[in-house]
C-alpha cells in the first residue's frame, strides 16, 4: 500500500530548513575558496552512524552556477577507499552515493567549503524484497538472519525493483490513498492508521505492519506498492534496521 506521495525537492528544502536546520553564525560554514556558494547543510552529521546506503547530503544557501567547481571542492575518504557519483536535486541540494555501499564499520570523512563532517557506519543491514518469491530477507554483516513471508504490490500497483535506502521511520503512520491519486471513494481507495513504518522512497513506498494482508503473505501479492509483513515480523524489522541501510527489490 503506497501513502504520503511526497518528492525529493519538497524533502531538500524541508530538511534544510526544519529537520537538520541550517548552521547558525560561527558554526564553521563558509564559502569555499573555489565556489561561490555557502553551505547550508552537510549530513551525515559529525559522529552519526548511519547504514551503508546513506548518501552524502549537501544543500547550498544560494543556487549552483557552476557544479563542476562544487563537485570537486567535496573530498569524500573512507577508511577503505570508495568511489561515487553525484545527483544533483535542485540546483542548490545534491548528493554524493557510494558506487554500491559504504563499507561496513568504517569511518568516512567529508569536507565542503570550509564544513567537514566524520561519520561512521554500522552493521551492514541489507534487506532482500523478492516480488515472485514473496518473501522478505535481511542478512547482518553477510549473515541472514531473518527470512519473512511478504506480500507486494498486486497488478498495476506494483513495488518499484531496485536498490533504495531507507529514508525514514515512522511508528505510526496513515496511509491515505489519496497521496498516490486515489480517490477515498474510489475501489481502491484507503485510509488506514499503519504501524512500524519504514520509508523506502518518497513516492509512499513503506515497509509496514498489514494484519489485513497475512493471510497472502508468503503467497500473494496484494499490496498497493508496499511491502507488506506480519505484525511481528513488521515490528522486528523496524527495531532491527537503520536509516540508510540498503532496501534491494527483486522481481
Amino acid at each position: 500500500m503506497g501513502s504520503m506521495l511526497r518528492g525529493l525537492v519538497v524533502w531538500a528544502v524541508t530538511a534544510a530548513a526544519v529537520v537538520f536546520g541550517a548552521p547558525a553564525a560561527g558554526s564553521g560554514a563558509a564559502a569555499s575558496s573555489s565556489v561561490d556558494n555557502r553551505v547550508a547543510l552537510l549530513r551525515p552529521q559529525p559522529g552519526q552512524v548511519v547504514g551503508i546506503a546513506h548518501p552524502v547530503l549537501v544543500a547550498f544557501t544560494t543556487p549552483v552556477k557552476d557544479r563542476t567547481a562544487v563537485e570537486r571542492s567535496i573530498k569524500v575518504t573512507a577508511s577503505q577507499p570508495v568511489t561515487g557519483r553525484f545527483t544533483w536535486v535542485s540546483d542548490s541540494f545534491l548528493e554524493w552515493n557510494p558506487d554500491g555501499f559504504w563499507p561496513a564499520h568504517s569511518t568516512i570523512t567529508v569536507g565542503v567549503g570550509g564544513m567537514k563532517s566524520e561519520f561512521t557506519t554500522g552493521a551492514a543491514v541489507v534487506s532482500v524484497a523478492d516480488i515472485s518469491a514473496h518473501t522478505f530477507t535481511v542478512s547482518i554483516d553477510d549473515q541472514v538472519v531473518r527470512e519473512m513471508p511478504a506480500s507486494l504490490g498486486k497488478p498495476g500497483f506494483d513495488t518499484p525493483v531496485g536498490t533504495f535506502s531507507v529514508l525514514e521511520k515512522q511508528r505510526n503512520v496513515v496511509f491515505d490513498s489519496r497521496t498516490i491519486g486515489i480517490p477515498l471513494d474510489d475501489p481502491e481507495g484507503y485510509l488506514i492508521d499503519g504501524e512500524y513504518g519504514v520509508r523506502v522512497t518518497w513516492g509512499g513506498v513503506y515497509v509496514h505492519s498489514a494484519p489485513w494482508s497475512v493471510g497472502s503473505q508468503g503467497s500473494a501479492n496484494v499490496s498497493h506498492g508496499c511491502i507488506n509483513l506480519s505484525p511481528e515480523n513488521a515490528e522486528w524489522y523496524f527495531n532491527t534496521v537503520h536509516v540508510g541501510d540498503p532496501v534491494i527489490v527483486r522481481s
